[in-house]
């Protein structure tokens, strides 16, 4: 079974992720910060990333750049409400770069 990492600070998101992705037949693992997040990939392998840019802790970025100096491999989309973080060369490493809607429609 496909495994899908989704990291965002925000647990109705995270509660969306996990209905929505075990629907569709993946394994869904939830952290709440960057440095849960980097945990849980070493111990859980997951295919696919699914990040927050803005949280606490550990933002998204920093953990983007720690995430792909471990595994160069793994695609990482960030998901944010933010579109100026397009511009960070640093968000350059993500595999997409989604702008989350406040619409549900």
């Amino acid at each position: 079974m496909e495994k899908i990492l989704c990291v965002d600070d925000d647990p109705s998101l995270l509660r969306l992720y996990q209905d929505e992705l075990s629907e569709e037949g993946y394994k869904v693992i939830l952290a709440k910060d960057g440095q849960e997040a980097l945990s849980k990939l070493a111990k859980e392998k997951p295919q696919v990333v699914i990040l927050d840019i803005r949280m606490p802790v550990m933002d998204g970025i920093r953990t983007l750049t720690t995430m792909l100096g471990k595994d160069r491999q793994i695609p990482v989309i960030l998901n944010t409400a933010y579109p100026q973080y397009r511009e960070n060369f640093m968000t350059w490493g993500a595999e997409a770069y989604v702008i989350k809607s406040s619409s549900m429609s």
